[in-house]
């Protein structure tokens, strides 16, 4: 059969009118002519719950906030969408990413059958069955002569749920890898580990319904109105005057909106979060009955943060004293306070300890529970949540612990299989991975639908890592991205649009993504290779009943009975299209019918005496502070709002492009320009001890002096940063560095 695919403009208007019935189960060796078919591996047009000039809804396949957008098909082929005005997060508006979110599928760098080469060199087409017979080749080779833990794996959270959880079952179980993550480390690993030890589960508690509630917001590290534009309309649409407080080293977007905006040095901010601790507690202004009823270890909190005076918080963060105490009177007098994060605290050597100064203020006063409160992580990636709850890495399925026997047990007897198959410990994070790849530890990787080579700290010797495995296998929607083009088998992925799964979205809404679209060429779905992974490798009847996403979503309604992400009360996807998406838990009895529900109304948390803990520790100063020969801090972050991660889908549209600057610049102070000799737009050389990067110098007094930033987008700024990770969530610390600047 020839490997040769048509341009997809062609296959668009070759596709035939009605879909093809799908397939549920087969007999037999798979032939090429099997995995080519309309059926069972994703190859047809939309499935045949959707009429072929349907408009029906989805939600969106960027961001966490999961808008929900209707698709417009004509000849069953998605061809426009527009935002839906009657769905709970998004009532009728999309950011730029969302209105474009068809057109990265029409790429001509999408991948169209697989290509085996020699680390990306020379690759050539192959069929799918070549494909499949050398990956479980080439792995059981490793794992024979390695042991099973010399192969790892990496997800995403741009996956849907059940792909997530059928990878992560599919190695762990089927394949016996220990070792598996996803790209959710690298944004909310710190939140998830804030949230378990403080609340005893990883729990957001909030609804978007409180952007509208609050009448004090506390925005830390965070900046909504590029990244998350869909909740700051939200925040705009509060009736209530709020007071807008903004803890950022940069004036960002957000900031130059605020009220209050507390310009910090740089990675201060659990000094200042110690500081109006402190302030509330000394001045009586903390919530005496929530304490006694629902929080432990009030007294060695309060006795902890008296090092924190006026003085030492001014002299860390910047923050003067009246400053300080105008922020926690604020705070005392707010009715209804919310307290809100995202990666400037995520990503940070001291993450986890910050965040949990965050959810700290939020219990001592009682701002927990009720409308317009809460201590509330801002996720990063569409389905994070899903990968956090559901990937079968960092957790067993369903938020379960590896290391608990009864919910190995429990998870074994759901999917009818021995206990002993389940891994007794999580397994390495990304990190521990890739260091694993240094030592010899591990030594074949399969990544799915995420760009390490791009994304990874310290970019150098991430990619020189990559190079050194026996074995990289890369499944993505392109063949050009940084890490497949180092790949020494690449499998073609179907994308967003193109085939069905659910998303959970910040607020713990699960949300439906249909296929809308076919996949070009041989392209299949993850899911569809996922099976084709477990046949190929021996163990098809093990997955016998993961016939679909929708039978996978029932599977894992059951594993969740019981926990407080309990969706055993959602039956199908018809009923979370009809709900407009369902909020978790939803158990199957008893289950709260709102349609935004915020957790623990009661008071009560998930630790076993239903208190929350307060957590904190000594702050520590920067691993590589600003030096003589390095002067200058470096801070990244989201470039525009018509930006998304490392580009490989955003960059395909000529629309968003005109929104940002498609070359690399760095902001820089005006004083400290002129110190440089460095004039508006002018081409300057950025070099920390690791590597360089070129970038055209926007002077602004947005950042602070002796500090510069660099949006994260630009394939080159992490050949920058600096390998360091917060020792609790291993997630790394994107936002600061050491660098030195020249005009180039």
């Amino acid at each position: 059969m020839s490997t040769e695919v048509a341009p997809i403009e062609k296959q668009k208007s070759s596709l035939p009118p009605l879909p093809m019935p799908m397939e549920r189960v087969f007999d037999g060796p798979l032939t090429q002519e099997m995995l080519l078919a309309p059926g069972k591996f994703g190859l047809g047009m939309v499935p045949d719950r959707l009429a072929p000039d349907a408009t029906t809804s989805m939600v969106c396949g960027f961001c966490s906030t999961g808008c929900s957008l209707n698709v417009h098909l004509k000849n069953g082929q998605a061809i426009n969408l527009s935002p839906a005005v009657d769905y709970p997060v998004n009532m009728g508006m999309a950011c730029p990413k969302g209105w474009e979110a068809l057109t990265p599928l029409y790429s001509d760098d999408r991948g169209t059958t697989p290509l085996l080469g020699n680390k990306g060199k020379k690759r050539k087409p192959i069929d799918w069955a070549t494909a499949m017979e050398t990956f479980c080749r080439r792995i059981k080779s490793i794992q024979q002569e390695h042991g099973n833990d010399s192969v790892a794996f990496l997800g995403t959270g741009q996956m849907p749920t059940e792909e997530l959880a059928f990878l992560g079952a599919l190695a762990k179980f089927g394949m016996g890898m220990k070792h598996g993550d996803g790209n959710t480390r690298q944004c909310m690993a710190t939140a998830v580990t804030a949230y378990k030890q403080s609340f005893g589960f990883d729990a957001p508690p909030y609804t978007y319904n409180d952007f509208e509630q609050s009448d004090v917001f506390v925005f830390v590290g965070a900046n909504p109105c590029t990244a998350h534009p869909i909740m700051w309309q939200r925040v705009l649409k509060n009736p209530h005057s709020p007071k807008i407080i903004v803890v950022d080293p940069r004036h960002t977007e957000t900031a130059a909106c605020a009220t209050d905006h507390l310009a910090i040095e740089p990675k201060s901010d659990m000094s200042l979060l110690y500081g109006l601790a402190r302030i509330l507690i000394d001045n009586d202004w903390v919530d005496h009955e929530f304490i006694n009823q629902s929080v432990n270890d009030f007294d060695a909190f309060a006795c902890f943060v008296q090092a924190f005076t006026a003085e030492r918080v001014e002299r860390e963060s910047g923050i003067v004293q009246e400053r300080q105490l105008e922020i926690a009177r604020l705070i005392h007098e707010g009715q209804r306070v919310s307290f809100w994060w995202t990666m400037g605290v995520n990503q940070s050597y001291q993450g986890t300890r910050t965040a949990q100064a965050i959810i700290n203020l939020a219990l001592i006063t009682g701002n927990i529970g009720r409308p317009g409160t809460g201590a509330n992580s801002i996720t990063g990636q569409c389905n994070a949540m899903g990968s956090r709850l559901f990937s079968n890495t960092t957790s067993l399925l369903g938020g379960h612990d590896f290391a608990n026997e009864q919910h190995r047990q429990k998870v074994a007897d759901v999917l009818g299989i021995d206990p002993s198959a389940i891994p007794t410990e999580a397994g390495d994070s990304y990190d521990r991975m890739m260091e694993g790849i240094s030592d010899g530890r591990i030594r074949g990787l399969w990544i799915v639908a995420t760009n390490p080579a791009h994304s990874w700290i310290h970019q150098e010797r991430g990619r020189e890592l990559l190079k050194k495995l026996d074995f990289l296998v890369v499944q993505d929607m392109y063949t050009t991205t940084e890490t497949a083009e180092l790949a020494d088998l690449y499998l073609p992925a179907a994308a967003w649009g193109e085939k069905e799964g659910t998303f959970i979205n910040s607020e713990r809404r699960l949300g439906l993504l249909k296929k809308v679209s076919r996949a070009p060429g041989q392209a299949l779905s993850d899911f569809s290779i996922f099976q084709l992974v477990a046949h190929y490798w021996g163990v098809g009847d093990q997955f016998a009943d993961w016939t679909d996403a929708e039978s996978v979503l029932k599977i894992l309604a059951r594993i969740s009975e019981g926990q407080p992400c309990d969706i055993t009360g959602i039956t199908d996807y018809q009923m979370l299209d009809e709900r407009g998406g369902i909020q978790w838990p939803y158990p199957a009895q008893g289950a709260n019918a709102e349609p935004e529900r915020r957790l623990f109304e009661d008071g009560r948390f998930y630790h076993p005496d239903q208190k929350a803990k307060l957590i904190f520790d000594e702050p520590q100063g920067m691993p590589e502070p600003a030096s003589e020969a390095y002067p200058f801090v470096l801070m990244t972050g989201r470039g525009s709002a018509a930006q998304w991660h490392t580009q490989t889908r955003t960059g395909k549209s000529k629309v968003l492009s005109r929104l940002y600057e498609i070359n690399p610049f760095v902001e820089i102070h005006p004083d400290d320009a002129q110190r440089l000799g460095v004039t508006h737009q002018q081409q300057v050389l950025i070099e920390s001890p690791r590597g360089k990067m070129t970038a055209s110098a926007r002077i602004t007094p947005t950042v602070g002096r002796n500090r510069v930033f660099v949006p994260m987008h630009y394939e080159a700024v992490n050949q920058l940063t600096l390998s360091h990770f917060d020792p609790y969530s291993r997630q790394p610390s994107y936002k600061d560095c050491a660098v030195k600047i020249a005009p180039a």
